[in-house]
């Protein structure tokens, strides 16, 4: 009799155990359908837009924050590159590495690090990677891999290519930045005006189709 107790009293824990997941299930599957039922995610909160504006002497840039891991970056990376050589407009790249990404930060170490022999070799360096992400999967696969990149340009690598943390200083300010801004994924992507008759002075590329458009109207927002 005892034996029937004890063994009613597991049963009774294994429904109930079961109850708890089946409800977890339907919390999940209901927030995904009402995710789904509201189409694409909000714009980004701005917190701080100071930095969302065009270099001196332009009318309209386009403004990023990416991460050299995200695929989704690596997925929108040949439409901005093909955009803003269309429009011959500056494309202000800035590093936001995502922490449970494990080579991230030292790809945009790399890229800094490029940057300094020159802006175009670093900006390359940079949609390589993207090209090239799938096969990247390790922080040793990275260095092998950057090291082929410098290599094919006629460059030695060296051992540390930042011996002084500048360039990791450099990348973390970066971070801090899209924080303050309210960044909170990757890729961040704006059109942004230099406030010559245009408003609002920056918009948030969230449908990516839209881009071309966004960029013509800024352009024509802001046309003397």
């Amino acid at each position: 009799m005892a034996s029937m107790h004890h063994l009613f009293r597991r049963l009774s824990r294994r429904l109930a155990v079961l109850a708890l997941e089946i409800a977890a299930a339907a919390l999940l599957m209901s927030t995904a359908q009402a995710r789904a039922q509201f189409g694409a995610p909000p714009t980004t909160q701005v917190h701080d837009p100071e930095a969302l504006k065009p270099p001196a002497g332009a009318r309209v840039a386009v403004i990023e924050f990416e991460d050299l891991e995200c695929p989704d970056c690596a997925a929108a990376n040949p439409l901005l590159m093909e955009a803003t050589a269309k429009y011959d407009i500056p494309w202000v790249r800035h590093d936001f590495p995502l922490p449970f990404h494990n080579w991230s930060f030292q790809a945009a170490v790399y890229a800094r690090w490029f940057d300094t022999k020159s802006k175009k070799l670093g900006d390359d360096y940079r949609n390589t990677v993207f090209a090239n992400q799938p096969s990247i999967e390790t922080p040793g696969g990275l260095t092998q891999f950057t090291e082929n990149y410098a290599q094919s340009h006629g460059i030695a690598l060296p051992f540390s290519v930042d011996p002084q943390g500048q360039l990791a200083a450099e990348v973390k300010a970066d971070y801090a930045l899209g924080q303050r801004i309210g960044i909170e994924h990757t890729p961040t992507i704006w059109v942004v005006t230099n406030g010559a008759n245009a408003a609002p002075p920056f918009v948030e590329v969230v449908d990516r189709t839209r881009l071309y458009q966004l960029i013509d109207q800024a352009l024509a927002e802001t046309r003397k």
